[in-house]
């Protein structure tokens, strides 16, 4: 009996031995490839980063020249999407309008997934501050995004940055909720107990053991924010506190074409499609992500 538990072990050792040993990134980057939603997302997104990149190249027109003799001209050969009550070109202003989103949307997570992990980190690990700033972040999560951006927007003035700022207050609530609960997680584990033992300090254990373990999470999370603060900026800008002209903006584009929805509807209707669009693959991506990075939403 004795001798079978001895010959399966070494067996099995041997089986294990043989198995090729995948890093974390080679396994995520698998899973990636086989995730449906996290393709089409990243397919989406990618284009629309290379859209605001390219735009000079790729605009036909200027999408602040105006022309009032071509005012209204439906989507032909000449004008893709036609042209609004300026005689702007739509498709070059909504070119140039993806440069605004993507870059008021890199700066809205930037400042976001700092501020958040902070916060959010300090409410998880120590606990005298968890209470106070839990309760303060649900004060400011009690208002909608949009309602909450609007009123600092107003408050602050019409800038870009001010409206970073204002984008940026209404999400990092939602990041700091997100990171305290995976920390909560985590530092009850082993390995920080051990580092906790072995006399590491807090920042050590917040750098090395604490931050590498919540990144999953973060990552998903910051897909699905910047979904959202393109949907709030272009509402922001349809309401006249986005940002500022002369500057195309996709939601100041659907603004300019409101009154005239019945006699010209592809001034609204094509930045409206490109916002679901975007806004949708952004979604797919974190769908995805989050499919990948948590373990228990893995297919078995």
């Amino acid at each position: 009996m004795v001798e079978m538990v001895t010959l399966d072990k070494n067996t099995e050792a041997e089986d294990i031995g043989k198995k090729p040993i995948k890093s974390y990134f080679q396994q995520v980057r698998k899973e990636f490839w086989k995730n449906r939603s996290a393709k089409i997302g990243a397919i989406i997104f990618l284009l629309v980063c290379i859209v605001a990149l390219f735009c000079p190249l790729l605009a036909p027109y200027d999408p602040l020249v105006l022309n009032v003799r071509e005012s209204f001209s439906p989507p032909s050969s000449k004008y893709l999407f036609g042209t609004d009550s300026y005689g702007r070109d739509i498709l070059s202003r909504i070119l140039y309008g993806a440069r605004v989103s993507i870059r008021v949307g890199l700066e809205v997570l930037i400042v976001t997934a700092f501020f958040g992990t902070l916060i959010g980190i300090i409410a998880g690990w120590y606990k005298k501050f968890d209470n106070i700033i839990m309760r303060i972040m649900d004060g400011f999560m009690a208002f909608p995004a949009i309602v909450l951006a609007l009123a600092i927007r107003s408050a602050l003035g019409p800038m870009e940055f001010n409206l970073v700022i204002a984008l940026s207050v209404t999400q990092i609530p939602r990041i700091a909720r997100i990171v305290r609960s995976a920390v909560l997680k985590t530092r009850e584990m082993g390995f920080v107990r051990s580092a906790k033992a072995v006399g590491a300090n807090n920042l050590r254990i917040i750098l090395l053991h604490i931050l590498p373990n919540i990144l999953s999470p973060l990552i998903v999370q910051a897909s699905f924010t910047f979904a959202t603060v393109i949907l709030v900026e272009a509402g922001l800008s349809f309401v006249g506190v986005g940002v500022p002209p002369p500057s195309p903006s996709w939601g100041s584009i659907v603004a300019d074409g409101r009154d005239y929805i019945r006699t010209a509807p592809w001034i609204t209707m094509s930045p409206g499609a490109v916002i679901l669009i975007v806004v949708l693959g952004l979604n797919l991506l974190g769908d995805g992500l989050r499919d990948i990075l948590d373990p228990k939403m893995q297919k078995k």
